[in-house]
């Protein structure tokens, strides 16, 4: 999730060195070994102004990529660095690695604006980079194939290797997770984006806005949703929050939710808020939050029963996590935390509870 709004960070700046006629190098972390702080995909794009956005890891790395990029981005070489975190977790963290093994990442020239990249995260399609990993020390750019719904662009300099990625796309998008791919002798890294859920907000109150830019913030694509269009101002919700007017009785019409979507009803209305959990509880979303007391939350409930049979596992009211809330920041934490948790499939607890890594991919 973090990696879809971090990508289109990372190459809207390359666009802009781009049009600036700007060199500069993009490092791309193509395989992890072990625990780590970020995994296969994290990218940072370096200008030969040593600007910079995005990470590779933790902080600690950043330095030496930073500067083999500028290297990279003036001599039109690419690098395929391998960092070695140590031998234990500890020693892996203290080192900015994260990890217990090795972080490989590749760093090469971008001619380019990716522009078939760019438009698949402008149209929310999703798609697959294949990357061919080169070790001869005069390569410049890697050659790449990028496939999105609207068809393959690129090679990878051998029509064999191109139509294996073609025929492997969409197996490698639904499984959803970039690594790395071994195809004979050649080894193949998998870049793939898949659009990040929604996240609906009924209502444009004050406290939402919090929780807009939040979860905004950690990747999520966000919508907030109002029958009151005073409140639906960029003012009030930055781009790339999208406001949609409607009141619950539209609401289906004009919001089109998948099983992915986590939503968040908070109006401190007891007949808006019923109405909204009523049309949210005709799609198929997979979390739906209650904001208010439990006893509102059941009267609630209870007034829905008497209509039809209602599916109450979604449901999370009171929503969030339990950690003693103040005001709209730390509830806001509070809900994000709980739909942070529900998308990985963990039961929250403190961290020096947990015996597995705690970077490891999601379970």
């Amino acid at each position: 999730m973090k990696q879809w709004l971090e990508t289109g960070q990372v190459f809207a700046h390359l666009a802009a060195l781009h049009a600036a006629g700007r060199r500069a190098a993009l490092a791309s972390v193509v395989r992890v070994s072990g625990s780590a702080y970020r995994h296969e995909g994290a990218k940072l794009v370096v200008g030969d102004d040593a600007c910079s956005v995005g990470n590779v890891s933790g902080g600690c790395l950043e330095a030496d990529v930073r500067e083999v990029a500028l290297r990279v981005a003036n001599t039109g070489v690419a690098e395929l660095r391998t960092y070695c975190g140590g031998s234990d977790e500890v020693s892996a963290w203290d080192l900015g690695v994260g990890c217990d093994g090795v972080v490989e990442i590749l760093i090469e020239p971008v001619s380019s604006a990716r522009m078939f990249e760019r438009r698949a995260l402008h149209a929310e399609t999703g798609y697959v980079a294949v990357t061919l990993l080169r070790e001869s020390k005069e390569c410049g750019e890697a050659p790449r194939i990028v496939i999105t719904d609207a068809g393959a662009f690129g090679s990878l300099g051998d029509g064999t290797l191109d139509e294996f990625a073609r025929t492997n796309a969409s197996t490698w998008r639904q499984a959803g997770e970039s690594r790395m791919e071994q195809h004979g002798a050649h080894r193949l890294s998998l870049d793939v984006l898949v659009p990040p859920p929604r996240m609906v907000i009924v209502s444009g109150g004050d406290d939402a806005r919090m929780l807009a830019r939040l979860s905004s913030e950690v990747g999520f694509r966000v919508v907030v949703v109002d029958r009151r269009p005073g409140l639906l101002t960029p003012e009030r919700f930055a781009a790339p929050i999208a406001l949609v007017e409607s009141d619950a009785a539209r609401l289906n019409e004009r919001l089109v939710l998948d099983e992915r979507a986590f939503c968040v009803v908070m109006t401190h209305d007891f007949a808006d808020d019923t109405a909204y959990l009523r049309a949210l509880l005709r799609t198929p979303a997979r979390y739906i939050g209650m904001l208010g007391p439990r006893q509102r939350t059941d009267r609630i409930l209870a007034h829905l029963r008497t209509e039809s049979s209602i599916d109450e596992s979604r449901i999370y009211g009171p929503v969030g996590l339990d950690i003693g809330t103040d005001g709209a920041e730390q509830v806001a934490l509070a809900v994000l935390a709980e739909i942070l948790a529900v998308r990985s499939g963990r039961h929250p607890h403190s961290l020096r509870e947990r015996r597995a890594p705690i970077h490891a991919h999601r379970e």
